[in-house]
């Protein structure tokens, strides 16, 4: 029998960072999927997660718990999906150093992803926007804050991710104002910057004061602002801005939704699905495309640019009532 410990923790450790180039989001998300794994392996076999063996993670188990996910964490298939990724990923880590086990690990790699709905994105108007973003006390530091990792979040479309892990060094405020970021598969982009997002950026640096951590915005403590912590700003900002625009109350707004809004107002400025894919960091235009399946704007264009059929107009009579009533009984 092979032990797991050592092997998953060279992946961690080792091959995702090093061989691979993976940010820490995607090593922590790798993490806890595995964590989930092994808690149900380790109850299912009736043994510690550290004493289990490569040879217990087999394909029927693999599927058990992916079965799991979805009927007792009420996971859905896109987070389904993404579990399966991770273990998929390791297998074929395990292809190279455990030669012995190919056949076992194939039949895990054949295990097929689950098809999920393409649903509409969800974006934020231009008053929404603007509710949130006056929402913020800016009387105060956390407010300062607060209202610059908002404006910078929406106005250059960023994820959460590489919001909460930017470094100070990142953001160019002379000769021309812009921000530079380290996006997902290691494709860093260039975005220029409103005056204003710039204002609420210089604002915040001045009261940010020293501190030896290197990421630009800093929680209550002065370490560096976590997801989560971004994730309560923003409801506390958005319950706040609910009160100035009723609309905010009939959305579930998240991180993401920042990010949604900023790819509409661009491609509504510019009528580019390749400027918005340059705008995100996307790595192909197919990721870029729900936005213009979201936007009723293409639609409209298309309306008035075709010429609808001309149709025989007619008029409708009603039966009369006597004959109809005959007829039933007919």
């Amino acid at each position: 029998m092979t032990p797991l410990a050592p092997h998953i923790s060279a992946f961690l450790c080792e091959h995702l960072p090093r061989d691979k180039g993976a940010s820490a989001q995607t090593c922590d998300s790798y993490a806890q999927a595995f964590q989930l794994l092994f808690t149900f392996a380790s109850r299912r076999l009736r043994t510690a997660p550290s004493e289990l063996c490569l040879e217990q993670i087999d394909a029927p188990l693999v599927m058990d718990f992916l079965h799991f996910l979805e009927t007792k964490r009420n996971n859905g298939a896109r987070t389904r999906n993404a579990r399966l990724v991770a273990i998929k990923s390791f297998m074929h880590f395990l292809e190279y150093r455990t030669p012995a086990l190919l056949e076992q690990i194939r039949r895990i790699l054949a295990i097929p992803a689950k098809r999920t709905d393409e649903r509409l994105i969800h974006w934020l108007t231009q008053e929404e926007i603007q509710a949130l973003l006056n929402a913020p006390d800016v009387g105060n530091r956390d407010g300062i804050r607060d209202r610059a990792m908002l404006h910078l979040c929406f106005a250059a479309g960023l994820r959460v991710s590489e919001l909460v892990g930017l470094p100070t060094t990142a953001v160019q405020l002379q000769p021309v104002a812009q921000v530079h970021v380290m996006g997902k598969g290691r494709r860093e982009r260039a975005l220029p910057l409103w005056p204003a997002v710039t204002r609420d950026l210089r604002a915040w640096l001045a009261v940010r004061g020293d501190t030896l951590v290197p990421e630009l915005f800093l929680n209550a403590r002065g370490y560096s602002l976590t997801r989560f912590g971004f994730e309560y700003v923003l409801r506390k900002h958005v319950q706040t801005a609910s009160s100035h625009c009723l609309s905010l109350t009939e959305k579930q707004i998240s991180p993401h939704s920042l990010r949604h809004s900023s790819a509409m107002l661009v491609l509504q400025a510019t009528g580019d699905i390749r400027k918005v894919s340059l705008w995100l960091g996307h790595a192909s235009l197919q990721t870029t495309e729900v936005y213009l399946r979201a936007d009723p704007n293409e639609k409209l264009e298309a309306i008035e640019r075709s010429t609808p059929p001309t149709l025989k107009r007619g008029q409708f009579r009603a039966p009369d009532k006597l004959i109809a009533s005959l007829r039933s009984r007919a």
